[in-house]
């Protein structure tokens, strides 16, 4: 496990934190690309990807100090440094984007289907920084790949490379499919079911997180995130929707 990769007195680099900007990075110079599959202009999904990457991390630190103001007021630097993206902070990103393409006149579900490749994409650097820092711990296992615990001779299944190898197959798919794709919305509902798909189940390969009341004891948060993606896929699969004309 490498947390970080540089570490000199107070200034420390975090793997996870290098990975996530290289992926974002790389999602937001892919969105270019896939705009043009999807017919949206490469410039104006771009400045929405700005827009959704900066509400995310606004909105996230808002509600993190609105939960814990006592805390930011005594100690607002290191709160601020906490990481906070939650299914609420992302819910609020998701409606402040749908109303910046309203406002802007941008087709919603084709840059949803544009941006679904380079979702998948920054979903491959986010695993490799989870196993780097060791945030995404598997069950114990004997397999020879299983990663061995720092000072420990327990190894465990690295779930985290497993997302990712499943993230790169995603992304392949995905982009053949964008240049294929019948109806607008298609390949953002197959990238929500394929990837709601593969985290509930790798989620059994995980450490369960269950909660003490009846949906937690139920499923872990990953399942039930899990299968809301894979029903918000169905719903858009049956929805109405134009078909997609391809040049000859």
């Amino acid at each position: 496990m490498h947390p970080s990769l540089l570490h000199i007195g107070f200034l420390t680099l975090p793997t996870y934190g290098l990975l996530a900007a290289v992926g974002l990075i790389s999602a937001l110079s892919l969105s270019l690309r896939t705009a043009a599959l999807a017919g949206v202009s490469p410039d104006r999904l771009w400045n929405a990807g700005l827009f959704a990457l900066i509400a995310a991390f606004v909105l996230s630190r808002l509600l993190l100090v609105l939960e814990n103001l006592h805390t930011f007021l005594a100690f607002p630097i290191l709160l601020l440094m906490v990481p906070s993206l939650t299914p609420l902070g992302l819910g609020l990103t998701a409606v402040a984007t749908a109303i910046y393409l309203r406002t802007r006149s941008i087709d919603i579900l084709n840059s949803l289907d544009a941006w679904t490749p380079c979702a998948t994409l920054a979903w491959i650097f986010l695993s490799l920084g989870h196993f780097a820092e060791g945030s995404d711990p598997g069950l114990p296992s004997r397999l020879p790949w299983a990663v061995a615990l720092p000072s420990s001779s327990l190894k465990l299944q690295p779930v985290a490379i497993y997302v990712a190898i499943a993230a790169a197959a995603l992304t392949v798919l995905l982009l053949k499919h964008l240049s294929l794709r019948h109806r607008e919305g298609d390949t953002a509902a197959l990238g929500l079911a394929a990837s709601g798909l593969v985290q509930f189940l790798l989620s059994f390969l995980r450490e369960p997180a269950y909660y003490d009341d009846t949906l937690g004891r139920l499923l872990d948060p990953i399942q039930w995130l899990a299968l809301g993606m894979i029903v918000t896929a169905a719903v858009l699969w049956q929805w109405p929707r134009r078909l997609v004309s391809h040049a000859v």
